[in-house]
């Protein structure tokens, strides 16, 4: 069974699928991977230069992983400037901030001209406290936005925040015009639709199990070859199973959410009436939005981590945390406590020591190209993501491949045991550090410090 977003887009599909590869074959790209990232790089390279010849293979269907079955919210990188700022100076921090904003006006722009109907909202986001500790955590960082002319955000009357959020948990919110929501099946379902209409040749159920350097690259699959003059390897959670040299880049964590049944007359009681993400400022943040028939979908990020970068089969079943997010749900809003669940799933995210995505080439010919690290916040700068990749693959030279973010990884988690239990050790001590704040009580000084380790790359899993 797909998860709730997928298995809803798919009803509504009408696209024949797309058969896996077999025999040989030649392109002058192939991309490995058919989420969010490939399929806009693909996109982005047909619409730049509609002769190459591209390629885009993918092991199940197109937005299976991530892409599919994310939380919906489309943010920019606002909240993560400090980290911007630290790791690539003030000038370019700046640009990546707008280039953030841009991309999600330019996914409601590319919806609306190859007419993608992805629930695509271009409502705003609320970040806010819901316990008094959490109360000024987001003042140093939009006072900064501010000093650099790039804050989108005005803080708002408490009343003014409960009622956007249709609920009265939120004890101060910062508003930002600059985000939307969107249905995620239907978005990389849309991308794949237009992909093929561009003339982008994609074979599903078709997995590369094996990488030939070289020009052109071999990538080997099941029942065929590939050729190709360049390739994109868009596989996020899954580079570091792949290959061995990114084991340590990433951290595998799920992000569980659940959706409930439609209850329109109950979101018009309690006031969540437009397509606002409402995020809180916890470092595994809970985060939701209504949907256009009247559902809430909440999620929760930093529950299950992955030994070794494995995918585990928790992350294609419901997820193991139903009962939390049916309290969380509750608590947030009294008026669902008795609304059915109709679907919860999890899904693994590629969080990377920065929380930011990475970029590079990866091989002696030149001609590999990566991009992956996501973090859970991928839904709008993946757009950024398949710029970059776009403008790699071609050899251009702009702001994108002159930037930093292409150097590849910027850190490493150390290695395993000591990644997977040191891992679960700054969760729990969050998870106690977080229960005490919420009920009003100090928590532990060691819990604070441990809790820094994940705190020092911003809010995780939101996307």
């Amino acid at each position: 069974m797909r998860p709730f977003w997928l298995e809803q887009a798919l009803v509504a599909e009408s696209c024949a699928p797309c058969e896996p590869l077999a025999g040989d074959t030649r392109a002058d790209v192939c991309i490995v991977g058919g989420g969010y990232t490939g399929l806009w790089t693909a996109i982005m390279l047909k619409e730049q230069n509609p002769e190459l010849d591209v390629l885009l293979i993918e092991a199940d269907i197109c937005g299976a992983g991530a892409s599919g079955r994310n939380g919906g919210c489309a943010l920019s990188w606002s909240a993560k400037y400090f980290t911007l700022e630290r790791l690539f100076g003030v000038e370019e921090a700046v640009r990546l901030v707008k280039e953030s904003e841009r991309s999600i006006h330019a996914i409601g722009t590319f919806c609306e001209q190859y007419a993608v109907d992805a629930d695509y909202r271009l409502d705003g986001t609320l970040y806010t406290a819901t316990n008094r500790a959490q109360c000024g955590s987001t003042d140093a960082v939009i006072a900064a936005l501010e000093r650099n002319g790039i804050n989108s955000f005005s803080q708002r009357p408490v009343a003014d925040v409960q009622r956007m959020a249709g609920s009265s948990k939120h004890l101060e919110g910062w508003f930002s015009p600059a985000a939307a929501s969107v249905q995620p099946g239907k978005l990389v379902r849309g991308l794949r639709r237009v992909a093929l209409q561009l003339g982008v040749r994609i074979h599903e159920h078709t997995a590369m199990t094996g990488l030939e350097e070289g020009r052109p690259a071999g990538i080997q699959t099941p029942n065929g070859t590939i050729r190709a003059d360049r390739v994109v390897l868009a596989m996020n959670a899954w580079m570091a199973r792949a290959f061995p040299q990114f084991e340590r880049s990433v951290a595998i964590v799920s992000s569980d959410m659940l959706i409930t049944e439609p209850r329109p007359d109950l979101l018009n009681e309690i006031g969540l009436t437009s397509g606002v993400t409402v995020l809180d400022s916890r470092i595994f943040v809970h985060y939701y939005h209504n949907t256009p028939d009247g559902r809430i979908m909440l999620g929760k990020g930093g529950n299950t981590f992955a030994y070794g970068g494995r995918m585990l089969p928790v992350f294609d079943q419901p997820s193991p945390y139903a009962d939390l997010l049916r309290h969380s749900l509750s608590e947030f809003f009294p008026a669902f406590a008795e609304v059915k669940v109709e679907a919860t799933w999890n899904g693994p995210s590629d969080r990377s020591v920065t929380g930011l995505p990475f970029f590079g080439q990866m091989s002696a010919s030149g001609n590999v190209f990566y991009g992956f690290g996501y973090s859970g916040s991928g839904v709008g700068p993946c757009h950024m993501g398949g710029q970059i990749l776009a403008s790699m693959v071609q050899g251009l030279d702009n702001a994108w491949t002159r930037s930093p973010l292409i150097n590849g990884p910027l850190g490493f988690f150390p290695p395993e045991p000591i990644r997977y239990l040191g891992s679960l050790m700054v969760r729990n001590a969050i998870r106690r550090k977080e229960r005490a704040e919420d009920h009003g009580r100090p928590p532990r000084h060691l819990d604070v410090r441990l809790a820094k380790f994940a705190a020092a790359a911003g809010k995780a899993d939101k996307g």
